[in-house]
């Protein structure tokens, strides 16, 4: 006969109290990462680096398992937090006083995009799909590459645009989906074409 034990199912085998405990856990867990934020002097996740990135992470590990676990003691979590926190302290001295750790750490910024072209060997060495990047591109309100006199790629990921002026812009690969642009492998008619690969664009007669 089935019998369904709902003290186990909600609780397990901890008492009713121990509800009490987590809410004491999850506030101390709080205000360990807020001071932890304040301290370390962040202002925003999009400015987190690769490292920030990590120690968000293992804070989140640390504070969540604290929170609910009834076998988890505080103070080493506290230990956690105070290690990270001189870590990232160390690092960000590191990074303000050394120009290689610092690239090594955060990266460069990387031209994407220059006088409507493809950089290539800044494309070729990018881990991301040619549709999520135009993607981006779009919704910063980009239809071709000959808008684009400058696209660069922040160290936070963002991508930064700077476009020609009205009278400066020239034909260009276009970015939009599939089914809002041709594309040809054999040129239909004499005109103006645009390189999927580099955006160069040259006039090419019919094939």
């Amino acid at each position: 006969m089935f019998s369904f034990d709902w003290h186990r199912f909600l609780l397990n085998d901890q008492p009713a109290t121990f509800l009490f405990e987590v809410v004491v856990r999850v506030l101390l867990a709080y205000l360990v990462v807020f001071t932890f934020l304040k301290v370390s002097g962040r202002r925003g996740i999009r400015q987190l680096s690769l490292f920030e990135l990590v120690v968000i992470l293992t804070l989140g590990s640390a504070s969540g398992d604290v929170t609910f676990y009834d076998d988890v003691p505080v103070l080493p979590v506290i230990l956690v937090f105070v290690v990270l926190l001189c870590l990232y302290r160390f690092t960000t001295y590191l990074t303000a006083h050394s120009a290689r750790f610092s690239k090594w750490i955060q990266g460069e910024v990387i031209t994407l995009i220059k006088d409507g072209l493809y950089v290539l060997e800044s494309l070729d060495s990018l881990n991301i799909s040619e549709d999520e990047f135009f993607m981006e591109l779009r919704q910063d309100g980009v239809e071709h590459l000959g808008q684009v006199r400058l696209a660069l790629i922040e160290l936070d990921g963002q991508l930064s645009i700077y476009f020609f002026d009205e009278d400066e812009r020239r034909a260009g690969l276009s970015v939009l989906p599939p089914e809002h642009r041709q594309d040809f492998t054999l040129m239909p008619t004499t005109g103006l074409y645009a390189c999927t690969h580099c955006g160069q664009t040259a006039e090419i007669a019919a094939q």
